[in-house]
């Protein structure tokens, strides 16, 4: 009964930030920083429609919902690499190390990268000659604590970092997740928030040009130096609710259903919801998931996938996932994911 209490609690608590930090008019949609944060990452969670946030039981859950690394029982290292729309690339890597009584402990890394471009100005509209790189990266901490059979709590502190030619821009974040196993038929629910920080501004010696402070006095320094002035965005904030379970005997063919419910701060409400199939004891996978259903202007609409797991020697298994997701006026993207567990 306590921990159902804890548990309810947290909950609330949840809840009651969401309101206060999200509020409940739309009013700022595509305006936050950072969005490469919200690129699902693992073909596992992409393929069932990134509906994992009850499921988060592999090293991705840092992600998804740091609770669920409490669950894993050995070491797994796992990368991920999306092949995303407009000839932009996500790369994902994460080790998760369980610690026994002491809790589970995990690192991660993301980067997102458009590769080199040529730099154009209004003398120069086909190029000066001068290249200039541009992209994003988090760098993650990420501890979770098991504290029944049942009820898994979890956190993630990250740096974050978008950089263009000479400028960037960086915040602190954290991320917060629950997962409750239900004793009814084996149920999850898990909830988390993901990106909780402070505000990223552009600074840089790009910003940097001279002015003539007071053009209507003569013989005072026209070359004054000064910086272009920048605002602040918001990180995406992300409040997710999950619900996941298990059908079927795992020995022969076992079914795992998945629904999430999103509720961002700069864009409307929406849910994620898959099916996962694994034959024979997971050693052949197959997914599919619907994405952003009921948002507003809604771009993403299903995904497809799969994946093979092999077992190594010494209890060592190796995954190795794929997932398609499709886009209505974008491109369509090609994630590619392995996992090691030793």
């Amino acid at each position: 009964m306590i921990i159902k209490k804890i548990y309810l609690t947290f909950i609330l608590i949840l809840f009651f930030l969401s309101h206060l930090l999200v509020g409940d008019v739309v009013t700022k949609t595509g305006t936050t920083s950072a969005k490469f944060l919200t690129i699902g990452v693992g073909s596992r969670a992409n393929g069932i429609g990134d509906a994992f946030v009850g499921i988060a039981n592999d090293a991705t859950a840092m992600y998804w919902n740091p609770a669920g690394i409490a669950q894993l029982k050995q070491m797994e290292f796992v990368t991920n690499y999306s092949q995303w729309i407009a000839d932009i690339n996500l790369t994902y890597m994460g080790l998760v190390i369980p610690l026994q009584q002491y809790g589970t402990i995990g690192l991660s890394a993301t980067h997102m990268g458009i590769g080199e471009m040529e730099v154009t100005t209004e003398a120069n509209p086909e190029g000066t000659g001068e290249m200039f790189k541009s992209g994003s990266y988090a760098i993650g901490f990420t501890y979770s604590k098991m504290l029944t059979d049942r009820f898994f709590l979890g956190g993630n502190i990250k740096y974050i970092n978008e950089y263009i030619m000479n400028c960037g821009a960086g915040a602190f974040a954290v991320d917060i997740g629950t997962l409750f196993i239900s004793p009814f038929r084996g149920i999850r629910f898990g909830v988390s928030i993901s990106n909780f920080g402070g505000k990223m501004q552009m600074t840089g010696s790009d910003l940097l040009v001279t002015k003539d402070i007071d053009e209507t006095i003569h013989g005072n320094n026209e070359s004054v130096n000064a910086y272009l002035a920048t605002d602040e965005f918001d990180l995406p904030l992300l409040l997710r609710v999950g619900l996941s379970g298990d059908l079927g005997d795992p020995k022969y063919i076992r079914t795992t259903w998945a629904i999430d419910a999103i509720h961002p701060n700069d864009n409307s409400e929406y849910l994620n919801m898959g099916v996962e199939m694994g034959f024979w004891n997971d050693v052949l996978v197959l997914r599919a998931g619907l994405k952003s259903l009921y948002m507003d202007y809604r771009d993403e609409r299903f995904s497809l996938g799969g994946g093979i797991h092999l077992p190594l020697a010494n209890n060592i298994k190796l995954f190795v996932d794929y997932a398609y997701q499709s886009y209505q006026y974008l491109d369509q993207a090609h994630k590619y994911t392995m996992r090691i567990v030793f």
